[in-house]
């Protein structure tokens, strides 16, 4: 039988991390969809350039989803859609990450440069991220979005 033990260090605060994008660049017949593989491409190359400058970097797991969606369209009228996306999850990690635990600025600079890096990649207008119970949108500048946004 195997066994296991933890890893005294490992042991911490829960501290999550959420970053969104959708796969799909632009609107209409005209878009582009990326695969989940050039999202994970994306990530993998931030976080390699970052522990290569010896700075501290975020592991996570890419999921796919769809995110579905709806907007009023005048007095009991409404549309919507649906498209692909990717989150990347993870853990500010006890073991790994010690130095960030009690580094709230810290951990959202790594995520708003993961978020920015992978907007970039995909082509994305905006992205969502989240950390310990708050959320936040990076948008690109002097972008707009269909409504106007």
């Amino acid at each position: 039988m195997n066994s296991y033990k933890v890893i005294p260090d490992s042991v911490g605060a829960r501290k999550s991390f959420t970053v969104t994008a959708a796969l799909r660049e632009g609107y209409g017949p005209s878009g582009v969809t990326h695969t989940q593989e050039e999202a994970v491409e994306a990530i993998l190359q931030s976080l390699k350039a970052r522990a290569a400058a010896g700075k501290p970097f975020l592991t996570g797991t890419v999921c796919a989803g769809e995110v579905v969606y709806a907007w009023p369209e005048g007095a009991g009228k409404a549309g919507g859609g649906h498209e692909p996306t990717i989150q990347y999850t993870g853990e500010v990690n006890p073991l790994y990450n010690k130095d960030l635990l009690d580094d709230r600025e810290a951990v959202v600079a790594i995520l708003n440069e993961l978020g920015a890096a992978l907007g970039a990649a995909l082509g994305q207008t905006r992205i969502y991220l989240a950390y310990d119970g708050q959320m936040w949108i990076l948008e690109k500048e002097k972008a707009v979005t269909p409504t106007g946004d």
